[in-house]
């Protein structure tokens, strides 16, 4: 019996080849794949199946990879792993903002690929520290671990896994400057440490979303060159 089983993944993209290849090395470790060929038919599968994780190309007919995510953000705050062949940084840094966890560029290995499933699926689902408090406050802001709820002045703050595990790894270290390898392993997994471009977008996504001031942050403070800091 497989641990994977009742963990289903939506796999979006338009070259079969590559969405066979996904799918199969995703079935024979026990996910459940339902797979989607372009991104209207996406949006229709994500409707009507119970999706745990959602692998997707951003170049399709129809309906673009980025309008997929963005309308999927709307209404879900499933995990979102992005395959482009298109390595630049800006395009990176775009589906990030739009809300993709993780972007893999195109050609990837199996290892590279599973890799990357399993730790977006861990921190969608993340272990709470017995020895650690399950509720964090500081200032206005109160982060409750078990419920996984943020509110800020009383105030509920929607918050996707990744958002809520960077907030969380931040306010727990709060007063300490923390750099960018040692958040992007603790909050993205251990085989990370280069991406300093997943930590600038995902900053700036949680500043637009706690801060009274984005453009002057008063938690979520940077360090050049160093990493980044929670302020209480």
């Amino acid at each position: 019996m497989h641990a994977n089983q009742n963990t289903t993944v939506l796999v979006v993209d338009d070259a079969k080849s590559l969405r066979e290849f996904v799918r199969r090395n995703l079935d024979v470790r026990g996910y459940q794949v339902v797979t989607a060929t372009n991104g209207a038919d996406a949006l229709a599968k994500f409707r009507t199946h119970d999706v745990d994780l959602v692998i997707l190309d951003l170049i399709m007919p129809q309906i673009g990879g980025l309008e997929v995510i963005k309308q999927l953000r709307q209404v879900s705050n499933v995990p979102i792993i992005v395959l482009s062949a298109l390595g630049e940084e800006s395009t990176k840094i775009q589906a990030l903002n739009y809300g993709a966890d993780d972007y893999l560029t195109k050609p990837f290995g199996v290892g590279e690929l599973l890799a990357r499933v399993q730790a977006v699926l861990r921190r969608a689902q993340p272990p709470i520290e017995q020895h650690e408090p399950s509720v964090l406050v500081r200032g206005p802001i109160v982060l409750d671990r078990e419920r996984h709820e943020v509110t800020i002045d009383g105030q509920p703050v929607d918050l996707t896994p990744t958002e809520f595990n960077l907030l969380e790894f931040l306010m727990r270290h709060a007063g300490k400057v923390l750099s960018h390898q040692t958040i992007l392993q603790h909050v993205w997994g251990t085989g990370y440490g280069q991406e300093t471009e997943y930590l600038r977008v995902y900053i700036g996504r949680l500043r637009q979303k706690i801060e009274p001031n984005p453009n002057q942050p008063r938690f979520l403070r940077t360090e050049r060159g160093v990493g980044y800091f929670f302020d209480a």
